[in-house]
């Protein structure tokens, strides 16, 4: 069976299992890693839940990727958003997909033994080791929690 079968087949047994109900997700991705991204999501099950940051140049690289129902995609334009604040520069590559992860994970992440956490970071170093370093430094998460993948389309 495809990775794509098992992940739209649909277990009620493990759906409404504790441990499963209460899984969230955190991924992120970038221009370089979106085949990547649309296979991990692929691999999902459909009532897996949390977020995904997608960050892109511009919003002409903004497409339609499927997610499970529970998954909020959101779509990151660097040629609309601004660098550090105060400076008038443009969003450098990484700024905007790290201040969002970074932000949501103060917000909506706990590390305990009633929740399980999956993290998946995908695309550039430069944001993915600012997220791995709030992550385990602020907010205490095993560095072995998180997978980060650096995408290969970036280097073809």
């Amino acid at each position: 069976m495809s990775a794509h079968a098992l992940a739209s087949t649909h277990d009620d047994t493990r759906c409404r299992s504790r441990r499963h109900a209460r899984a969230q997700h955190l991924i992120t991705a970038d221009e370089h890693s979106l085949a990547d991204l649309e296979m991990l999501l692929a691999t999902l099950p459909m009532c897996a839940s949390g977020r995904v940051f997608i960050e892109v140049p511009d919003a002409s690289q903004i497409a339609p990727i499927s997610a499970p129902a529970r998954m909020s995609v959101t779509w990151l334009d660097r040629a609309a958003r601004r660098g550090a604040p105060g400076t008038g520069q443009l969003c450098r590559v990484g700024t905007a997909m790290t201040r969002a992860a970074i932000a949501y994970a103060d917000e909506m992440l706990c590390d305990d033994d009633s929740h399980e956490t999956n993290i998946t970071l995908l695309g550039g170093y430069v944001a993915t080791a600012d997220i791995v370093e709030h992550l385990t430094g602020s907010l205490g998460f095993s560095r072995d929690a998180i997978t980060v993948r650096e995408a290969l389309s970036a280097y073809v």
